[in-house]
């Protein structure tokens, strides 16, 4: 898991580039929201995947 997690960053911090390179930003804004937006997305599926069963 921890393997796909850095691959996962790796890959949003790529596409966080090339997306502010071609929005043209005065500020890195895609290099930081899509990797904590990953980085989210992974702490809500741990936590949805090791709450306790109803």
């Amino acid at each position: 898991m921890a393997t796909q997690f850095l691959v996962g960053i790796g890959i949003a911090v790529y596409a966080g580039k090339k997306l502010d390179e071609r929005l043209v930003t005065g500020m890195p804004l895609a290099v930081w929201v899509l990797p904590l937006l990953l980085i989210v997305a992974v702490i809500y599926k741990i936590i949805k995947d090791t709450a306790p069963k109803k």
